[in-house]
């Protein structure tokens, strides 16, 4: 088990070599490949047979060299070198793109988010497709997850189908209730009338609008068109890598953004229930439009495993994932 900043390991000492083990564990060290019990290690009892350490303190993003140790009258001896990696951190095993360097932020509850500097196409109101001039966004690389606005009040948890599709008030939840999810991963649902308060994102942050979503994905697709099916491939850009957290990685995803886009799936307002996580992720704008019908809905970013980037608005009472801008 590893972590960004933890891992287990262990050992097991089959001969004491005729003196009794006074001390066992296992050491580590970042630089040495042969590391000593004057690097880093853990005391685990003393004795023959087996043993489980708990491994703290480590730095996220590193590789470890680790082997057992055990001690008696005649001295030290160690067993094999193993080598790990820790996660990314910042993120429950979310792989960002370790070529790029990532900010910070965090929100009113504490959760702490990576940030990543994007410079993307310029673009205006009435002529989005427009190219040249780079302009520099300050996106962050992880869903919200935050349960409280940025003044302190609660957001309303709503967990129950028939009230999620009859609201007309900010509310929240968790894919499926919460029920096994990777809250750190994925983050919280929110309803776009929790989005119309202001108060979603931390100090300094803001919703992108309908203009900056496609201003980003301009910069990853410069063909990207303003329509239903804005991009092919952008979404090839900004995805996480693998399949840690997306269920399939068919076409290579390279996340050279750093978005590092993640699938939270959605709720869904006519029925409540819920859909796609780990397959697509949806996001909100706070640009309001016309709809079909002609109610009011809003603007929102649909991304697929094999990179499509979708252009849509669906009803406000759905639940969509939340990604803020710097001011």
């Amino acid at each position: 088990s590893i972590t960004a900043t933890t891992a287990v390991s262990g050992g097991n000492i089959a001969s004491d070599g005729g003196g009794t083990v006074t001390a066992r564990g296992v050491c580590w060290s970042s630089t040495s490949q042969t590391p000593t019990t004057s690097d880093s290690k853990t005391t685990d009892g003393s004795g023959t047979g087996s043993f489980t350490s708990n491994i703290t303190g480590l730095s996220p993003g590193t590789e470890y060299y680790i082997r057992a140790y055990a001690t008696n009258s005649a001295g030290t001896s160690y067993g094999n070198m193993v080598s790990f990696p820790t996660s990314q951190g910042s993120g429950s095993g979310i792989i960002f793109n370790p070529a790029l360097t990532y900010g910070t932020v965090t929100d009113f509850d504490g959760n702490s988010y990576k940030t990543i500097q994007i410079g993307v196409k310029k673009g205006t109101a009435d002529n989005l497709n427009t190219t040249g001039e780079k302009a520099i966004q300050v996106w962050m690389a992880q869903n919200l997850r935050t349960t409280n606005y940025n003044d302190g009040t609660d957001i309303p948890l709503v967990t129950d189908n028939t009230e999620w599709i009859n609201l007309t008030t900010p509310g929240y939840c968790w894919y499926n209730n919460g029920t096994g999810l990777d809250k750190e991963a994925y983050g919280a649902l929110y309803n776009w009338y929790a989005v119309s308060t202001g108060k979603l994102w931390p100090t300094g942050y803001h919703m992108p609008t309908d203009v900056q979503w496609h201003q980003l994905v301009l910069f990853c697709d410069p063909g990207a068109l303003l329509g239903t099916y804005e991009s092919l491939t952008a979404g090839i850009k900004l995805r996480e890598t693998g399949t840690t957290h997306w269920t399939s990685d068919e076409y290579g995803a390279t996340n050279e953004s750093g978005l590092t886009a993640l699938p939270g799936g959605y709720r869904y307002d006519e029925l409540g229930n819920f859909n796609h996580l780990g397959g697509k992720g949806y996001w909100w704008s706070s640009t309001e439009v016309q709809g079909p019908s002609g109610s009011i809905s809003a603007w929102h970013r649909e991304m697929n495993s094999a990179g499509w980037v979708s252009r849509l608005n669906f009803g406000k009472k759905n639940g969509f994932s939340v990604r803020c801008v710097l001011d």
